[in-house]
Order: structure tokens, then C-alpha cells, then sequence
């Protein structure tokens, strides 16, 4: 294997298409945007990955998606960095807690103070 070469098979198009889809839900708007707070090597923030790569950020984003508690880390790298605030995720700071509570009341949630 020569130097900076993938050790596996290229990840297919649906993994990649996949991947990214979670990560713009996870608030990143592209790979390389996602680069510091997951790890990725300069190859994988251009969009390359292999099968294994991309199923372990895959089942790592879909982790972090069921367990809220949980911290993304990176498994490739011990860099953390922390991501600047999404849009919507200021938009959502800015709202009173009333408009948030009736918003989840209409999607069949229940809602308490704490």
C-alpha cells in the first residue's frame, strides 16, 4: 500500500450521500466543514472514504442522532473543536419558552416546566 492510499475498497455513492445527509442534520454544512469536530483526515473532508471509514462515521452520527447525551468524538483523531451555533439552532435561543412549548404541544408532545 503506498503512502496516504485508503486501505480498503472506496466507500459506495449511497454511503457517501448518506453520510452527508447526517452531518447537515448534525448541523455541518458540508465535509469539510465537519473536519475538526469529526476527525477526518484532509482526505476524507474532500469527500473520500472507504467502506469501513464511512459505516463508522455512518453508525457514529446515527448514535449521536438516538442518544443526545451522548458526545460526538472523533475516532480518528483526539482533536475536539467546538462548533460555532447553526442558525437555526440561534433562532431556537431566541424564541421564548412559551412559543417553543406550543410548538411541541401541536406535534403531540407533552410538555411541563421543570
Amino acid at each position: 500500500m503506498a503512502i496516504g492510499q485508503p486501505a480498503g475498497p472506496p466507500a459506495s455513492a449511497q454511503q457517501v450521500r448518506e453520510l452527508l445527509a447526517l452531518l447537515n442534520s448534525a448541523g455541518h454544512t458540508d465535509f469539510r466543514d465537519a473536519r475538526g469536530p469529526m476527525g477526518f483526515t484532509q482526505r476524507q473532508a474532500g469527500g473520500k472514504f472507504t467502506r469501513d471509514e464511512a459505516a463508522t462515521f455512518i453508525t457514529q452520527l446515527l448514535d449521536e442522532q438516538y442518544s443526545p447525551t451522548t458526545t460526538i468524538s472523533a475516532p480518528l483523531a483526539n482533536v475536539s473543536t467546538p462548533r460555532a451555533p447553526t442558525a437555526l439552532q440561534k433562532t431556537l435561543r431566541s424564541a421564548s419558552s412559551e412559543s417553543l412549548a406550543a410548538e411541541l404541544q401541536s406535534r403531540g408532545w407533552v410538555v411541563m416546566e421543570p
